[in-house]
């Protein structure tokens, strides 16, 4: 019987055999423990058709069941993942990689030369030695690009290996409820271009519309524009991390220029970077805005504001004047100013002690006696008895004190009313309060001893 001479058959040292395939962290998963079947020779390569060693896990909890796609050969040629095909350094598809960094890598697409191709590949890496190093043209190329910088993941995407959409449930046939692996969500539109991916365009880097969509992005992203006022010399750095200290800070901007001052506020994830010229200031602002990545986090570059504009409305102009607020619709107007003598009285008196907007105070010596009543009744006066109420049955043994009849005269009214006490009730006793100029001593000591008796 006649065999097929090809290497895939008669050279079985053409086919790859390994341990460990190479994966990006997204593919990984989040879960630190994981389990992996290992199948040898179990699938074809699906770029150079040759058998590899196929693994198959489990990312994680809710996820579906990923495997290796293509072999280390064409793996490690391409710097991809092995399962998704993106870039393992920058999590970016290969057109936008290539398209960065200006790769022009024609790999052969024929049987016969992809075959020798790749085995000149695999001399190649076995000589090296290094198996984790990128082989091709992607290791020959320069290390670092803007575009790149700006477009590179910072953190893996764990929401690309959920489930695929249950065709079932979308037709409205799926009779496995909860327990159905697959996710019961509507599906995107049809016609949206990333619906619709090639694994081979993916990985030649040709028509990729993930790779499309990430270029216009590019195209479409705000630059920083430098402020007009040339004085101005500080960056603020944001969306920083609570482990980031200022030497860290340092040895990043201090490559732009000399730096006069670093202020690194923790409590909100900021810090304000002066330097001592404004070329510097702006060569910074460049090189790091949407490129500048510290311990895992994009951060945040914005030029600082002018000391002259940092006032808010409201505040003090330069000559001292204060500026008025922008009204808000839907508020009453504003109060008119307190006059002149108000600036510097906090407690609303005039100079003879007396409140604004309050009645004069009654001098002591003018105000009405106070109604005595027979000591144990209960004796309420016509003034303030309750209506309905009367008045007590008189207590026998006990007469009660005619009132003085008041004087007719003016003269005689302003007698009587000199004649009262100063003090009516023991709450209104100057003395009681503090004061001790004006009070007569011996008097308020001898009706306190009366009170008593």
């Amino acid at each position: 019987m006649a065999m097929s001479k090809t290497t895939n058959t008669y050279n079985r040292q053409n086919w790859e055999d390994s341990e460990f395939p190479v994966l990006c962290q997204t593919c990984l998963g989040d879960n630190p423990y994981i389990r992996m079947t290992k199948e040898r020779f179990g699938k074809e390569c699906k770029i150079c058709n040759r058998p590899f060693t196929v693994f198959r896990w489990c990312p994680g909890a809710r996820m579906r069941f990923k495997k290796t796609e293509i072999c280390q050969t064409c793996s490690r040629l391409k710097n991809v993942c092995q399962t998704c095909l993106l870039d393992l350094e920058y999590g970016l598809p290969i057109q936008v990689r290539d398209q960065a960094l200006r790769i022009k890598d024609d790999l052969p697409k024929s049987d016969v030369n992809k075959e020798f191709y790749i085995q000149n590949i695999d001399a190649e890496v076995a000589k090296g030695g290094d198996v984790a190093l990128a082989a091709g043209a992607v290791g020959k190329a320069a290390p670092h690009s803007d575009l790149l910088m700006k477009l590179a993941r910072t953190s893996p995407y764990y929401k690309r290996n959920r489930p695929h959409i249950c065709s079932f449930w979308v037709k409205g046939e799926c009779k496995r409820g909860e327990e159905c692996p697959y996710r019961h969500e509507k599906p995107t539109d049809p016609d949206d271009p990333l619906s619709d991916q090639n694994i081979k365009d993916r990985y030649y880097g040709v028509n990729d519309p993930v790779a499309e969509k990430l270029l216009k992005r590019a195209e479409a992203m705000p630059k920083l524009e430098p402020p007009d006022d040339r004085s101005i010399t500080t960056l603020y750095v944001g969306n920083l991390s609570e482990k980031v200290t200022e030497t860290e800070l340092r040895d990043n901007f201090y490559q732009y220029g000399e730096i006069r001052n670093i202020t690194l506020v923790p409590r909100q994830q900021c810090a304000f970077i002066q330097y001592t010229s404004r070329s510097a200031a702006e060569v910074a602002a460049e090189r790091t805005f949407n490129k500048l990545i510290l311990q895992g986090r994009r951060v945040t570059i914005k030029w600082g504001r002018s000391q002259a504009r940092q006032g808010a409305p409201g505040s003090k102009d330069p000559e001292g004047n204060f500026s008025e607020l922008e009204p808000v619709p839907g508020l009453p107007g504003a109060l008119p100013m307190p006059s002149g003598d108000l600036h510097s009285n906090f407690f609303n008196l005039t100079p003879s002690g007396q409140s604004y907007g309050m009645a004069p105070a009654i001098p002591p010596m003018l105000m009405p006696p106070p109604i005595a009543a027979p000591p144990g009744s209960f004796f309420f006066p016509s003034q303030v008895r309750p209506t309905g109420m009367q008045a007590p049955p008189p207590i026998p043994g006990f007469e009660a004190p005619l009132p003085k009849a008041a004087p007719s005269s003016a003269a005689g009214s302003a007698a009587g009313l000199s004649a009262a006490p100063k003090v009516h009730y023991p709450s209104q006793d100057p003395a009681r309060l503090g004061a001790t100029q004006g009070v007569n001593k011996a008097k308020w000591s001898e009706m306190m001893q009366n009170e008593a008796e």
